[in-house]
């Protein structure tokens, strides 16, 4: 099986991946109006500004949507199926963030499931991960 791939950070991404390396969530927020922003965008789609300070969130969230991808084109992701997600996060309302969710079977998953960041090392760069937390266990 081949690796899984790596992602090519562009100026724009480059504070987020080197923020995942460090283990860090950390997003773009708009110093005009406030807003979070995920994916990385060049100006906020709210206000129309391009200033921005790249900050930390939590990391726990719930799952919002998500797939089961059973069959991957992409070399290194041919194993077992696994599981896709857009996970909302309490630092703003519809602030949501895309990851796989990983550590129970892909069919456990479910809307409204509380998840927790993790991050898996490649190499140099880490890959922002959710795993599912316990009730219990959410603050």
């Amino acid at each position: 099986m081949a690796s899984k791939p790596l992602p090519q950070p562009t100026e724009l991404t480059a504070p987020y991946w080197r923020a995942a390396a460090e283990g860090r969530l950390a997003l773009q927020h708009c110093r005009g109006c406030g807003r979070w922003i995920h994916f990385p965008e060049p100006r906020c789609a709210a206000c129309g500004s391009d200033e921005f300070d790249w900050d930390e969130v939590s990391g726990r969230g719930t799952v919002a949507t998500f797939s089961i991808v059973h069959r991957s084109f992409v070399a290194g992701f041919d194993g077992e199926p696994y599981v896709i997600a857009w996970i909302d996060l309490p630092e703003q309302p519809g602030l949501r963030v895309f990851g796989n969710v990983t550590g129970c079977a892909p069919e456990a998953v479910r809307i409204g499931m509380p998840v927790e960041l993790w991050f898996e090392r490649r190499g140099e760069m880490a890959m922002p991960n959710f795993r599912i937390i316990e009730r219990g266990e959410q603050e």
